[in-house]
């Protein structure tokens, strides 16, 4: 199972490695159509990548400066009636602490974190286009 595990891990490294991504609300914005939505981190999307809504994968990126994946978050939306994976890259622990909580604060949604365990998880370096 643990080979399985890493096989995801690395998968996940190398399309993230091979995206433009985009950060369209910066830490502290709120959300266009919940205003009280605060994005603790900066918050955005891969490009050219699909996700159950359509648009690009998500991804939050924090400060940290190992430019590695630190795990995903995996939502049930009750509003939207969907789920999706959210990609943590960069965090530090207090920052997904902060995701971890936005995803968990309504009663409509609710998150959890899988940590990446992949030992020989690579940093992944010069992707942020702001």
């Amino acid at each position: 199972m643990n080979e399985k595990n890493n096989e995801f891990w690395e998968k996940l490294i190398t399309l993230v490695e091979t995206s433009e991504v985009i950060i369209d609300r910066p830490k502290n914005s709120p959300h266009p159509k919940y205003p009280e939505f605060i994005y603790p981190v900066n918050y955005g999307f891969l490009n050219d990548t699909s996700s159950m809504d359509n648009d690009g994968i998500d991804i939050w990126v924090g400060t940290d400066n190992s430019r590695t994946i630190n795990g995903i978050i995996c939502t049930i939306d009750l509003v939207k009636r969907d789920s999706e994976i959210k990609i943590l890259l960069s965090c530090t622990k207090k920052e997904i602490h902060d995701v971890i909580n936005i995803h968990n604060r309504s009663d409509n949604m609710k998150g959890i974190f899988i940590e990446n365990t992949f030992i020989n998880s690579k940093n992944i370096c010069n992707l942020i286009e702001n």
